[in-house]
């Protein structure tokens, strides 16, 4: 069976996400920071009779993305990586010149740094796949300005640019930056807590777009769901 790495997995859309693969018998190693939430994520995710491996912790921490990919590895290797897990940076959104400079910090340290992290430490493990695949969770905040967003988009937008040089130099894997487009989410719902959302689609509805890339494997590249979505 293949093999999926997926972080921030407990709930939102990186669980949507491992729910569907959960149904098509993918294993699954997957991991959030809420020991007790990602407990019952797990054993969700179990019924569909894929192995699973819940890993608590934090991406930002070196031994943590270590014991994802060994554990991806017991599982029998690694096909997928999707770095999924986010932070703001602040709670609520704020304009650039209130943005406090250890909340950006943290934001690049999530959003960025960790992802390369984790990618470094996949690599071996993805290029031994026949399928070695990478998805890194964008944000139309990175292309575009939104005030208040700055902070949270520049992250995006160097996982963006760092997706597509690892596409340049990994040319056998499939490396791909995916905008989920608008979703109702905890991230956005922290982000903006005076904003209705009840609008915003779910989160599983955004997956038939990522089901596709995986089906279809066109080239590495930054895509958008809701444009993926429109064709299906």
């Amino acid at each position: 069976m293949p093999v999926a790495i997926i972080t921030g997995a407990s709930k939102g859309f990186g669980k949507a996400l491992a729910t569907a693969l959960a149904g098509r018998g993918w294993d699954l190693v997957v991991d959030a920071r809420s020991a007790d939430t990602l407990a019952k994520t797990a054993e969700e995710l179990g019924s569909y009779g894929t192995q699973v491996v819940a890993l608590p912790g934090t991406v930002t921490d070196a031994w943590h993305r270590s014991a994802l990919v060994a554990a991806a590895r017991e599982l029998g290797g690694l096909d997928l990586l999707v770095n999924n897990a986010s932070v703001l940076g602040a709670e609520p959104l704020v304009r650039l010149e209130q943005h406090d400079l250890d909340g950006l910090r943290e934001a690049l340290e999530t959003n960025v740094v960790a992802p390369l992290g984790l990618v470094q430490e996949a690599l071996p493990a993805l290029r031994e796949s026949k399928a070695g695949t990478v998805i890194a969770l964008s944000s139309d905040a990175a292309a575009e300005a939104y005030e208040t967003w700055g902070g949270y988009g520049a992250s995006k937008a160097a996982l963006d640019h760092l997706s597509a040089v690892l596409a340049v130099e990994e040319p056998d894997l499939r490396v791909w930056a995916v905008d989920p487009g608008d979703m109702r989410t905890s991230l956005y719902q922290a982000a903006v807590p005076l904003d209705d959302d009840s609008g915003r689609p779910e989160p599983g509805t955004v997956v038939p777009a990522f089901l596709r890339l995986l089906d279809e494997r066109p080239a590495s590249g930054r895509y958008a769901a809701p444009a993926l979505l429109e064709t299906l």
